[in-house]
């Protein structure tokens, strides 16, 4: 059965990829499965309809027969225990890779966001150029950890994988110029590189092009309005 996932009508990123829809997107692609999309406002994303999806009106939900699921980290464990190609058929391995999913969102990325948030909505505070040097060195903590884990391989666990695919995601956060923080991500250039090369495959193209696209047709529209 072909899934429908939601998505922002009008995503605040602006088509920049960071919207939470973009990993499942991502991982969608990967498993080669079709699927369809409900674009919702902000006040859709309040209305009942969309609270019985996703108790806290958040994107993305995920939707096939009978089954929906809300939080990004469980679609995409979804999809790869459903479907070949995000998760290794080694047990071991596959136990390894969904660890490095769940390392990617409850280790990762808070002080990415904490630190993303701090600087978006108290810039102006008195303590602001006090506290930030703090939260950059919790990110850079993180990161170094990770880089070390990584070394010198392409993948967290052999082949690619949804640990991949998610620690990916919480990166490309840092290295988006438009974001606070655009250049932490580049003082470790082993998580740069791996980055990109996350960035470099054709599902996580055509992902991107698809999340962009509805950001630019509302471009479109409200300039020839």
């Amino acid at each position: 059965m072909r899934p429908t996932i939601t998505a922002f009508a009008t995503s605040p990123d602006g088509g920049m990829g960071l919207a939470r829809d973009m990993r499942v997107r991502w991982a969608l692609e990967e498993v080669s499965q079709p699927y369809d999309v409900r674009l919702v406002t902000f006040a859709e994303m309040k209305e009942p309809a969309h609270l019985a999806r996703q108790p806290f009106g958040q994107i993305p939900t995920y939707e096939e027969g009978s089954l929906t699921l809300f939080e990004t980290g469980s679609i995409i464990l979804h999809l790869g225990l459903t479907r070949p190609g995000l998760l290794p058929d080694d047990p071991d391995a596959r136990a390894r890779a969904i660890t490095w999913l769940i390392c990617a969102l409850s280790t990762i990325e808070p002080p990415v966001i904490e630190r993303e948030g701090f600087e978006l909505t108290e810039a102006d505070k008195p303590w602001f150029h006090a506290r930030l040097p703090l939260l950059d060195d919790k990110v850079r903590t993180r990161l170094g950890s990770l880089s070390a884990a990584l070394g010198s391989a392409d993948w967290l666990e052999g082949e690619f994988s949804a640990g991949d695919l998610m620690m990916i995601e919480v990166l490309l956060r840092l290295e988006d110029p438009s974001l606070p923080g655009a250049d932490l991500l580049h003082e470790f250039p082993t998580l740069a590189a791996y980055a990109d090369r996350g960035r470099a495959r054709p599902a996580f193209q055509r992902a991107f092009a698809a999340q962009k696209a509805v950001a630019d047709a509302i471009r479109e529209k409200a300039s020839s309005s």
